[in-house]
């Protein structure tokens, strides 16, 4: 079976904050309880000192380490065993008390600055899936929307109705000033997560805010979709290469939409990228043709890949069934 092979291979692969957090999701989204818990235990038992979930390779990672925050709330809520909600617990302290910020709040991607051109003072859009999600998880949905907002301004691209990559906040200055396919799809994501869990707790008010941001993205990406349902990697460059983990993020948004009713769009295109994709599964289970680790600037493979495509299966047989 392909998507086996896929969960197979994703497992076997080297994880950062931001991939543990990424694939055990996409693993509990896919009713796997036997993959996800125990992930959400390694996450906690790498947590660092100061409440990061998942903290290898190094330091610097403020906003990756909340990607593994709702799988450790949620083997908590399956388990009972407090080893897990100690561990989310310390991931929200560490977010609210300890994390940087931008002058307005809003919490940042890095700790200090790692190479030249980055620094502490850094939004990237990648943030918006590790952040905000995580928060309303917790019930903290005013601090999430709040989050999501200072993306907005700090990112979003009013004229193209699409996100900008990386801007470094003490100056404007964009450190990556491009709509990155794979970016978008983070934030898609992202909204749909807080989206779900405003519905799940009778937040109306920020449903309301959120759909049609949600969908006016949504409706831009598919306005840039390839013949077969991919995008470009930076999604208005016709040099740049094609990719798939943007579609299968995408594809996600579209049935797990669908299947909430916040979304009412885009079925065929998301079914079409799904086949594409799964076309480029070899035979050992890893996705071909997408924005590659470690460094995401040409094509290759990536754990973030396998998990998009194991969220949009899931949430595929979810949207059939519903």
């Amino acid at each position: 079976m392909i998507e086996q092979k896929v969960i197979n291979a994703m497992l076997s692969m080297q994880r950062y904050p931001w991939e543990q957090g990424v694939c055990a999701q996409a693993l509990y989204e896919a009713g796997l309880d036997e993959l996800w818990i125990p992930m959400a235990y390694d996450a906690v038992k790498r947590m660092s000192a100061d409440g990061r979930l998942a903290m290898i390779g190094g330091d610097i990672a403020v906003s990756d380490p909340a990607a593994a925050g709702e799988v450790c709330l949620r083997a908590f809520e399956t388990t009972g065993d407090s080893f897990y909600l100690e561990g989310a617990e310390n991931m929200l302290r560490y977010l609210q008390e300890k994390a940087p910020r931008t002058s307005d709040g809003i919490i940042c991607h890095n700790t200090i600055s790692f190479a030249e051109g980055f620094s502490p003072y850094q939004l990237w859009i990648d943030g918006l899936y590790m952040v905000p999600p995580f928060l309303a998880a917790m019930g903290r949905l005013d601090e999430a929307l709040e989050q999501v907002r200072g993306y907005r301004k700090h990112l979003y691209d009013e004229d193209a109705h699409l996100f900008w990559h990386i801007v470094d906040t003490q100056d404007g200055r964009f450190v990556r000033k491009v709509h990155w396919a794979t970016g978008n799809g983070w934030a898609m994501l992202g909204l749909a997560r807080v989206i779900e869990e405003a519905k799940r707790r009778g937040r109306q008010d920020i449903c309301d805010e959120l759909i049609p941001f949600l969908n006016e993205v949504l409706m831009t990406m598919l306005g840039r979709q390839l013949p077969d349902g991919r995008f470009l990697d930076i999604v208005d460059d016709p040099e740049s290469f094609v990719d798939g983990t943007s579609s299968m993020m995408t594809a996600a948004v579209i049935y797990r939409g669908y299947a909430g009713g916040y979304v009412s769009c885009g079925m065929d295109l998301a079914d079409k990228a799904f086949e594409t994709v799964t076309g480029t599964v070899d035979d050992i289970g890893l996705i071909h043709e997408v924005s590659g680790c470690p460094d995401f600037v040409a094509q290759g493979t990536s754990a973030e890949a396998q998990a998009a495509y194991i969220m949009a299966s899931a949430w595929k047989k979810k949207c059939t069934i519903t």
